[in-house]
């Protein structure tokens, strides 16, 4: 096995061990930011779905999933999706540390969930992504907006149905629609930085070789299922 698909297959456990871990502990009844309700478990479960860091490290396990699978991977959804796990899931990741940590007063067992899912995924991601690429496969803006743009429409849509978000800074109910269009803002720049940040690193990095393999051009463009 080379090194890039070690370290893709050393990401793909850790990531999904620590979804596994997180969804138990929602499953019996553990908090992550609202320290003062139990909601039923339907409940609790759609609302393990609807955190962006439960996105980003379920696109980070599939993706490095698809690269021990094929090194050569390609497709114009699977370059914006790829994309997507590593930047969201380390901008989430430095959001999380300065915005939600000090919110946080966590021990065992989801103590090590939350670093898992904000620490070290991310950093697994991040360095996987410079060390071993694979070089070539940076998205459109567009393309690259989808996965963030579609979380927050939804997560905004329905908000005030269920009244719940989840996270404090895009509460429209605690704060308003002006104060939660601003951090709105003040995020999709950082993560438009963080883009921009790869697209110029992409061609100075090493990583495997920039020609897709035939199997993931496929017969539609490289589009990816």
């Amino acid at each position: 096995m080379t090194r890039a698909r070690a370290w893709h297959l050393l990401t793909f456990l850790v990531a999904g061990f620590a979804l596994v871990l997180q969804f138990v502990l929602i499953w019996r009844g553990d908090h992550v930011l609202d320290e003062t309700s139990s909601p039923p478990l339907s409940t609790r479960v759609i609302r393990f779905a609807s955190y962006l860091t439960i996105w980003s490290n379920a696109l980070v396990a599939w993706s490095v999933a698809t690269l021990v699978l094929d090194p050569l991977r390609d497709g114009r959804i699977w370059r914006a999706l790829r994309l997507n796990a590593v930047v969201i899931c380390f901008g989430g990741g430095v959001v999380h540390f300065f915005l939600l940590r000090p919110l946080l007063d966590l021990n065992g067992a989801p103590l090590l969930a939350d670093r898992l899912l904000h620490m070290v995924v991310p950093l697994l991601a991040v360095v996987g992504w410079v060390l071993f690429g694979p070089r070539d496969r940076i998205p459109t803006l567009a393309a690259f907006l989808a996965v963030p743009l579609g979380w927050l429409a939804y997560t905004l849509i329905r908000g005030p149905i269920v009244d719940w978000y989840p996270y404090p800074f895009i509460d429209v109910i605690e704060h308003g629609y002006g104060v939660v269009l601003l951090n709105c803002v003040g995020v999709t720049a950082f993560m438009l930085g963080l883009y921009a940040l790869a697209r110029w690193l992409d061609p100075r990095l090493p990583g495997v070789d920039k020609e897709p393999s035939v199997d993931a051009l496929g017969s539609g463009g490289g589009e990816v299922a």
